[in-house]
């Protein structure tokens, strides 16, 4: 039975006038952002770590969450960016071998609300229909009328760069499954491909894959240029996830821009979005959003269907693109861009690296890795 009622009573308010009330499980205050939902049964861990979540609420359509804690084995970041987190239920006696501390720890230790005992089903469904929308997490739920204000005043993510806001302030290597020195090795190793991560938000997940398909990992910050990125004689490029609009990212396409053609690129979901611009394409704001762990792509090139991990708001238009790149996955939920090639270059919009999530496409970093190899 859930523990509801010890907790403070708060509002969920969207900017549409909707109410819905609950209890807060963690933290206290207001937390302003666009409500989005996820759809994955298992991975909380890895989706409140997850950079790409920065000025997103999300809610949990899996009934009961919190049930194994937190352990530093799942962190996809060193920090929390979502802006706050709402669940039906929240399993408030957590227990698992790895766990360190609970999920209502964690998100009060990073100063985030958690909020439990909301209709999460009529939730989703009013995201669904209307679309996600912006909206106010309130312990102090008094004033309805100013909470729905406050909403409606938050910016959203159109036209907002937030990849500043995750990205790393200094480059540094990842060594050993963790970031490493900042002091970069003095020259390529023989053996290894040295790949060059411009991180616009970069999940953990991918570097570990990276590393452990033996690539000598360099992390640099998003602000970096062509110049600076090809300076570090990197076998190859990838463009990692991050969250925001990528069509308020020109110094990213200008980046992207610079260095196809001249060594093997790899972007990731934002990456794709980046390279997309890169070559003279457009992007555009879903409805509400692909999020979770269970969305079927079809590889056009073998007729395979994959189930991915997913999590973004805004897709590359395909026609906007046609005869710049040739289609390499589509969705098929909604016939949307999944991946596309381009000379030397290829990119995804799902996520390879899960985390959470299945593992049917985790091939194409080996596939990365033997461009790399490639052109060596």
């Amino acid at each position: 039975m859930s523990l509801f009622k010890k907790n403070r009573r708060a509002l969920l308010v969207l900017e549409d006038g909707s109410v819905f009330e609950g209890s807060a499980f963690a933290g206290a205050g207001e937390a302003l952002g666009e409500v989005v939902f996820n759809t994955g049964m298992t991975g909380y861990q890895e989706i409140v770590t997850d950079p790409s979540y920065k000025g997103q609420i999300v809610a949990m359509t899996y009934p009961l969450i919190g049930n194994t804690g937190v352990n530093d084995e799942d962190m996809e970041s060193s920090d929390l960016h979502l802006e706050g987190f709402i669940v039906r239920e929240y399993s408030s006696r957590p227990s698992n071998w790895r766990m360190k501390k609970s999920l209502k720890d964690f998100l009060e230790d990073a100063g985030k609300i958690g909020l439990e005992g909301v209709d999460t089903r009529s939730l989703t469904r009013r995201l669904r229909l209307s679309g996600s929308m912006k909206g106010i997490l309130s312990t102090e739920p008094g004033d309805v009328p100013a909470l729905l204000e406050k909403a409606r005043h938050y910016p959203g993510l159109v036209g907002r760069d937030l990849v500043r806001d995750v990205s790393c302030a200094e480059p540094y290597c990842w060594e050993k499954g963790a970031p490493g020195t900042v002091s970069l090795p003095p020259g390529k190793s023989a053996g290894k491909p040295r790949v060059v991560v411009l991180d616009c938000g970069v999940k953990y997940n991918i570097l570990r894959i990276l590393e452990s398909n033996g690539c000598e990992v360099i992390v640099l910050p998003a602000t970096a240029t062509a110049d600076q990125m090809l300076s570090y004689h990197p076998d190859g490029i990838l463009l990692s996830n991050g969250p925001g609009d990528p069509s308020a990212l020109p110094y990213l396409v200008d980046a992207a821009r610079g260095v196809i053609g001249k060594t093997p690129v790899f972007g990731i979901c934002l990456g794709h979005q980046i390279l997309g611009q890169a070559v003279g394409g457009k992007t555009q704001k879903l409805k509400f959003g692909h999020h979770g762990v269970n969305q079927p792509v079809k590889n056009l090139e073998t007729g395979r269907v994959e189930i991915s991990s997913q999590n973004h708001g805004f897709v590359v238009v395909p026609e906007s693109v046609g005869g710049k790149a040739s289609p390499t996955f589509t969705n098929l939920n909604d016939a949307t861009s999944e991946g596309m090639a381009i000379a030397g270059a290829m990119s995804v919009q799902y996520h390879p690296e899960a985390a959470p999530g299945p593992h049917d496409t985790e091939y194409l970093f080996s596939r990365f890795v033997a461009m790399m190899k490639k052109q060596r």
